[in-house]
């Protein structure tokens, strides 16, 4: 089939590779190159990048001008896929394609419809983790599905989460596209009373809290990002949970132990270990470096 692909970050990789290698991509929307990182240097979406080793035309774009629109309609597609594109379609892209828009959600829908399904599943502690592949309509995340896989979650953290989904998403994503050549596609209307909502996820929630149980606690850093990080803050000074599990210890609320290598912080109900962290201004290390230069008895921590 005549693909046209929308994504933008590395979630959507995979999905672009798998359909290029089994269908005829002829044209790539991703959203244009933005400032990263402290050199503050224009850098590509991975989906720009992965478009251009595989040769196929990229237009960057936030929004689908009348330009942007004719060039899609040039392009004929048989069927759009849309992954992890971060722009609103409109009706008239929708029905562009014989075969519509099809997407690869990362939720087991109707369970986290949203900006943020996987990071939120995560936050919340789900017990399984998935992808859906739907067919995209007006209203948010709302379309009917063809297909589903989940995982699950276990103690991996959000980037394990997503770069796992990523791959099982193309899969699916392929097998999906077989079935509407083949006409065996089947679709299912989501479920309006089991709809449940994952709003971007805020840096105030990703706040360590001693106030909170230990286990609420690790579920923010594994569900931290770059963008909404799990900060803390230990003897006055900004630290960053890279990574850290539920401790066995007899520490109140807002107490630090530091020894032999390990960092424990006290919580409401039970106790954390941090295993990986990032001091301000520092780099990422071994919570058992940091622990060196925490000195004292009576070392507190609190929110950040």
């Amino acid at each position: 089939m005549r693909v046209v692909f929308m994504g933008t970050p590395d979630f959507a990789v995979p999905s672009l590779r798998l359909l290029a290698e089994k269908h005829e991509v002829v044209l790539a929307l991703t959203r244009p190159d933005a400032v990263r990182g402290r050199g503050r240097k224009l850098v590509a979406s991975p989906v720009k990048q992965a478009a251009q080793e595989l040769g196929i035309d990229v237009i960057e774009t936030t929004k689908i001008t009348d330009e942007v629109f004719d060039a899609l309609r040039q392009a004929a597609p048989d069927v759009i896929a849309v992954v992890a594109y971060g722009c609103l379609l409109p009706q008239r892209v929708l029905d562009l394609a014989p075969y519509g828009c099809i997407n690869v959600h990362g939720s087991l829908l109707p369970k986290w419809r949203g900006a943020a399904p996987i990071q939120r599943a995560v936050f919340e502690g789900d017990e399984r983790v998935g992808i859906s592949i739907m067919r995209l309509v007006m209203a948010m995340d709302a379309g009917p599905y063809c297909r589903q896989a989940s995982v699950e979650l276990g103690d991996k953290d959000c980037a394990t989460v997503m770069a796992e989904l990523s791959k099982i998403g193309a899969h699916e994503l392929l097998a999906a596209f077989e079935q509407l050549e083949d006409g065996t596609v089947t679709w299912t209307e989501q479920d309006e009373g089991q709809v449940t909502f994952a709003a971007k996820i805020e840096k105030a929630e990703m706040l360590l809290d001693p106030a909170c149980d230990a286990l609420a606690n690790v579920r923010r850093v594994r569900a931290a990002t770059d963008a909404a990080p799990a900060r803390l803050m230990v003897a006055d000074k900004g630290v960053r949970a890279m990574a850290a599990h539920v401790a066995s210890s007899g520490l109140g609320s807002g107490e630090v132990q530091a020894r032999k290598g390990h960092v424990v912080l006290g919580c409401a109900d039970g106790c954390l270990e941090l295993d990986v962290v990032k001091p301000d201004g520092k780099r990422e290390m071994p919570a058992s470096a940091w622990a060196s230069g925490l000195r004292g008895d009576s070392i507190r921590w609190e929110r950040a």
